[in-house]
């Protein structure tokens, strides 16, 4: 084991090696600005079941982009802003053209 903590860090870009990710300041900062409850009040402002934000909380399920934009439209918060909220500081997205090829 090496003693330079950067050559022991996860290079992937799953979920869990993403050290500045964190989807539950996300849904921590939504349900303080829309004066909510808990998950399941959350769940239901987003109209989404409430295994689905337990999986986000849980690193199980990325928050995707129509559950994003659902948040913009509840909150009045921007993209970037609930990017940000969950540790998303990427400046873009890169899209693959294969994932639009037919197979």
């Amino acid at each position: 084991m090496s003693t330079n903590p950067s050559q022991d860090a996860p290079s992937g870009n799953t979920l869990n090696d993403l050290v500045t990710y964190d989807p539950n300041h996300l849904l921590d900062s939504l349900i303080e600005k829309l004066h909510l409850k808990n998950d399941a009040a959350l769940s239901r402002a987003l109209e989404v079941a409430p295994p689905v934000i337990s999986k986000i909380r849980h690193r199980r399920l990325p928050v995707g982009a129509s559950l994003l934009i659902r948040m913009h439209e509840i909150s009045d918060l921007t993209i970037g802003e609930l990017r940000g909220l969950m540790g998303d500081r990427r400046a873009k997205f890169r899209i693959s053209d294969k994932q639009f090829k037919p197979k």
